[in-house]
């Protein structure tokens, strides 16, 4: 009776892995499933793509780097979509200003498939992944908690008198449009730069750039923080679309697998969080996103600093 349970138990553990081709490994279904929800959840919440969760993740249960980069893009077209449908409901999508930042994105997601291509045939792209997360995440998220921070610490005192807006030198650059939605008139160089830089970052490091995209839209554009999320969403939707079709044509590191199975829990987490992040104020949710960037950057600096416990493997080359 003990082997028969003992045997039970063994067969239904097995009935929860499942074989990914590409990546070519064993994962427990249902961890994959939550990790997908959770993720899913805060990109709805923060309005990120929260590939800056997902590929870490993914990077810490083993996945190679290049393949947790080029199928965690595919998961977040989902999440984006989930997210970028819920606030378009709500009326708080800028689509002049997130088309703007989609043509940048799409020039800038094309340059970072290259470079990623070029690093991995000599090597080095599991090292420049990581050092990217811990450069990027760690200093967004100090300037993101440091201002949040001082958001709230000013808000128990008395209120000052508005200061009018000062113009600095971006405000003189050429080529101004009028963007109605959010009430600006600006240089489109701006939005067109920021989504650039957006596309690169989403093809080396497989993330969707809200966590970058969203402080400059507030900080550096002067959106209104109701029309930041879904424009955000809106930018990473189609540039993460791009990215995952130039990875799976030129590198091909998609598992489309694994991307299913993140896409099937993502889709669920982000209606859930879209619905909990209208209910919080635009300080308290800047703080909270950077307390989860700090965490993330913190934890790879750590897997970088610290020795492996195998200090050495050995595995087959490619090509013999």
């Amino acid at each position: 009776m003990a082997r028969a349970r003992a045997l039970s138990a063994d067969d239904s553990e097995t009935l929860m892995q499942i074989y990914l081709p590409i990546a070519e490994m064993s994962v427990n279904l249902f961890i994959l499933l939550g990790m997908g929800a959770v993720v899913g959840f805060l990109s709805g919440m923060f309005g990120v793509g929260g590939g800056f969760l997902m590929t870490p993740f993914l990077i810490f249960m083993g996945v190679p780097a290049a393949i947790a980069v080029g199928t965690e893009a595919n998961q977040i077209v989902a999440a984006s979509l989930a997210g970028v449908m819920a606030h378009w409901r709500r009326g708080n999508v800028d689509f002049k200003m997130g088309g703007v930042m989609v043509v940048g994105g799409l020039a800038g997601s094309a340059l970072g498939a290259w470079l990623f291509r070029e690093l991995r045939e000599q090597g080095q792209i599991d090292l420049v992944i990581s050092i990217s997360f811990v450069v990027f995440l760690g200093l967004i998220g100090s300037l993101m908690l440091w201002e949040s921070a001082r958001v709230v610490l000013r808000s128990g005192s008395a209120p000052k008198r508005r200061k009018a807006r000062r113009h600095y030198w971006v405000h003189g650059l050429p080529f101004k449009m009028r963007f109605h939605k959010s009430g600006l008139y600006i240089s489109s160089l701006l939005p067109l730069g920021m989504g650039f830089l957006v596309g690169v970052l989403a093809s080396i490091m497989g993330v969707g750039g809200g966590f970058f995209l969203i402080p400059a839209m507030i900080y550096v554009l002067g959106m209104p923080t109701s029309v930041v999320v879904g424009t955000s969403l809106f930018q990473i939707l189609f540039v993460t679309a791009n990215v995952t079709i130039l990875h799976s044509v030129n590198n091909q590191t998609v598992d489309v697998l694994l991307a299913l199975i993140l896409l099937s829990g993502a889709v669920v987490g982000a209606r859930f969080g879209t619905a909990v992040g209208a209910k919080l104020k635009g300080e308290h949710l800047r703080g909270l996103l950077a307390l989860l960037v700090l965490g993330m950057a913190v934890r790879m600096a750590t897997r970088l600093l610290l020795t492996p416990q195998d200090v050495f493997s050995v595995s087959p080359l490619v090509g013999g």
